[in-house]
């Protein structure tokens, strides 16, 4: 089985200087613009939102569930035993608390996620859209695309193939998160969220070519943010009012789990 991206074992942030760009630096870049493009494109696929949901997006959602169960949570218990392990300074308050960051990360974003929902009410009742909740909004999805870009460069297991699958589960993760996202702020989002999210991405991977930081402090992040995927993920399949297509979320979540069991 594939595992999350991981950086490298190193203690600290450092800057490093790298050769030209290999194969491996080159596919990642790839994934990047993939992953950038789908932010880009989720605008002109119009299909998507009619009712009942599109069976592309609750395949979509799927494979985004099953994503999060057999990558996060594992990664969670991972970056437990590491933190346990290695802690020191200011991280060390952290022993036995990775799950304890993953909820407060669930909390984060279910506290943007009840903001955005008000606001949306707002549209609907006419009111003016609020530029504060959109920019709240943006900014706890371009955190975590930031670091998802910079992960791309930093796998613990090497390989084209297991950096293709991680790819399109992301793809699919971030259709679902940019439809809901459309829902919210619907021009404003087409014009600028959009937009800022695919160069947090493309960022966050610049970023991986010239800063490696510490997997206890990556490990950290990565469950505070966890919980927030999983709130996204569920919030955009479940609601009753989504009028989902089971069949198809089933296929999803079923067939990415038996290919990452394969591999």
């Amino acid at each position: 089985m594939q595992s999350i991206p991981r950086p490298h074992a190193d203690a600290g942030a450092r800057l490093e200087k790298r050769p030209a760009m290999d194969t491996r630096t080159l596919a990642t870049l790839l994934a990047a613009l993939l992953l950038a493009s789908v932010h880009l494109l989720c605008a002109r696929l119009r299909v998507l939102g009619r009712q009942p949901r599109s069976r592309w997006l609750s395949f979509a959602g799927g494979v985004a569930v099953a994503y999060v169960f057999l990558h996060l949570l594992p990664e969670i218990a991972h970056g437990q035993r590491l933190i346990d392990e290695r802690a020191t300074g200011p991280l060390a308050f952290l022993e036995s608390h990775a799950y304890l960051l993953a909820l407060a990360g669930l909390v984060a974003f279910y506290g943007v996620e009840r903001l955005a929902k008000r606001h949306r009410r707002r549209i609907v009742a006419g009111a003016p859209q609020s530029i504060a909740v959109f920019w709240l909004h943006i900014a706890s999805f371009a955190a975590y695309n930031a670091l998802t870009g910079y992960l791309l460069l930093h796998r613990e297991e090497a390989g084209l193939g297991n950096l293709a699958w991680f790819t399109a589960a992301m793809a699919m993760h971030f259709l679902v998160n940019d439809f809901g996202l459309q829902s919210d702020h619907r021009e404003r989002y087409d014009h600028k969220g959009r937009w800022l999210l695919a160069a947090a991405l493309l960022l966050g991977w610049a970023l991986g070519l010239l800063i490696e930081i510490s997997d206890v402090a990556i490990s950290a992040w990565l469950a505070l943010l966890a919980g927030g995927v999983i709130l996204n993920v569920l919030k955009e399949e479940l609601p009753a009012e989504r009028d989902s297509r089971f069949s198809a979320f089933v296929v999803g979540a079923g067939g990415y789990a038996l290919v990452l069991l394969a591999l």
